[in-house]
């Protein structure tokens, strides 16, 4: 019997709408399981499966000194993968689901404060490239953005004159967040290197990205990266910092700044109050480590 990964990506695309990048890292998920399967308990067919061996393969990760975050999501690819083969009737019963999921810690995002994402934002050249950069890393800190949501915009998605900005977030869910004033003024500042750098190109992307490389391509997430780190060389008061920081930082900012919970869920596009609500555990730790470091009798 076929393993039917084809049918697992299909739905993963098709239905969840996953992103290019989530997709892959599912398939190569299953396809990890699959070989342990056919290696190690000369399983040939989903169907013969069970819960034992789930396990035995998590197991193997975890001696091959995976952490416990990996192991999390190669037992949520199982279940997504199986779960899918039960309501296909290829397998009885998902037998990732009785799997326990591996406690993983929980780390607090990086606390960063509003002037090192002001000397974050100063180092940057006043240059082509560096005119780009401070359009992305403005527009990425000042509407909360994912890595991802930023560099898959378009030209027309952003509305300079209102200071919208129209987001494709995970599970291909729309949004629409506001921006402020220094990000309106950096991306004009950008878009005559922009269009200099698009009339080079022989054939343009379809959408017309708002974010491009000197060669007139759209920006990838690891050179979104690259900025970043750059940015970061430059100045002393942050020593680690990566792209989705600054969307921490926003609502974090947000947050102190007293905005209500649920209007932060909405600009960040949580499915979940949940998730937004780790701010207010982020917003309590640094308070506490600043009236430590302030207060006499602390």
């Amino acid at each position: 019997m076929s393993w039917r990964l084809d049918e697992l990506t299909a739905y993963l695309r098709d239905e969840r709408n996953l992103s290019p990048h989530t997709l892959r890292a599912y398939e190569r998920e299953v396809a990890s399981f699959r070989a342990f399967a056919e290696a190690e308990m000369s399983c040939v067919s989903p169907a013969a499966v069970t819960p034992g061996m789930v396990r035995a393969y998590l197991a193997d990760l975890h001696s091959r000194k995976l952490s416990r975050v990996s192991v999390q999501r190669a037992l949520g690819a199982l279940r997504t993968y199986f779960r899918l083969l039960a309501r296909e009737g290829v397998v009885a019963t998902n037998p990732a689901r009785v799997v326990p999921t591996p406690r993983a810690p929980k780390k607090l995002p990086e606390v960063v404060t509003v002037s090192q994402v002001g000397d974050l934002l100063g180092a940057l050249d006043d240059t082509p490239a560096g005119r780009r950069d401070r359009a992305a890393l403005e527009l990425l800190y000042g509407s909360g953005l994912r890595a991802a949501e930023l560099v898959g915009l378009d030209l027309d998605d952003v509305d300079l004159g209102r200071r919208l900005v129209r987001v494709r977030g995970k599970g291909g869910k729309e949004r629409v967040v506001p921006f402020g004033h220094p990000a309106v003024a950096a991306i004009r500042a950008y878009l005559p290197a922009r269009a200099a750098w698009r009339a080079a190109v022989a054939t343009h992307d379809p959408g017309e990205p708002l974010f491009v490389n000197q060669r007139g391509g759209r920006l990838s997430d690891r050179s979104l990266r690259r900025i970043v780190d750059a940015a970061v060389h430059r100045i002393a008061s942050i020593h680690h910092l990566h792209p989705h920081t600054l969307r921490h930082a926003f609502a974090t900012h947000l947050l102190e700044a007293g905005m209500d919970l649920r209007a932060i869920q909405e600009l960040l596009g949580h499915a979940s109050l949940s998730t937004t609500q780790r701010y207010t555990h982020l917003d309590l730790a640094h308070l506490m480590e600043t009236y430590r470091k302030a207060h006499p009798k602390a």
